[in-house]
């Protein structure tokens, strides 16, 4: 049976905002009785985690104050604005940031990822596809600039931001993209790297 304090929190919420258990009751498209037989006869003997989820938006709480599972903090990363093109062209970039996104801080720790060293950036262009299309927002690791040959890198090439894959080649450093039409980029000094590309985000 769950813990009377999960019973006397959703009573005591539903007092500090006004709302009666019926009403609530109806909320979770149940019969007026529902949550006052829970909360003062015990039954049902849990709560089903969807009417836990609905009662926690409707109240405006985290589910873990109706004995949901604890909330993952949320990190800020920053956003740098600028595109990093992955096609010709680009912007410079600018580290004044447009805005953060927040990520679950435990995404982070399996990326390896110190939160001081990350960063997003919006792709731009073809010349990743088919790993990564024109929209998607990376997630970088400052961190990592050791440019481990076959991984991702965001880099500064002739004052422009790109996203490529680094291949160690006799003469140097290739700039290589996924895209077959896109021809390697050959850089004869060691590149200006931003950071390595560990994670993207990408709408539907």
């Amino acid at each position: 049976m769950e813990s009377d304090d999960i019973r006397t929190a959703i009573a005591r919420l539903a007092g500090e905002r006004g709302v009666s258990l019926a009403e609530l009751s109806r909320v979770l498209g149940r019969n007026p009785a529902y949550l006052q037989q829970y909360i003062e006869r015990g039954s049902p003997r849990r709560l089903a985690e969807r009417d836990r989820a609905t009662l926690a938006r409707y109240l405006g709480v985290a589910e873990s104050v109706l004995g949901g599972p604890p909330d993952h903090p949320l990190i800020a990363i920053p956003r740098i604005d600028a595109a990093a093109s992955a096609g010709p062209g680009g912007l410079v970039e600018d580290d004044r940031g447009n805005g953060a996104l927040r990520i679950d801080a435990a995404l982070l720790r399996q990326l390896r990822v110190r939160p001081e060293n990350a960063s997003m950036i919006t792709v731009a262009g073809d010349s990743m596809q088919p790993t990564l299309s024109d929209g998607d927002a990376i997630l970088v690791d400052r961190g990592d600039r050791r440019g481990v040959s076959g991984a991702i890198h965001v880099v500064r090439h002739d004052d422009v931001l790109l996203v490529k894959r680094l291949a160690r080649t006799r003469d140097g450093i290739e700039l290589v993209s996924d895209n077959p039409a896109y021809p390697p980029i050959a850089v004869t000094d060691r590149p200006d790297i931003i950071g390595r590309v560990v994670w993207l985000s990408r709408s539907l």
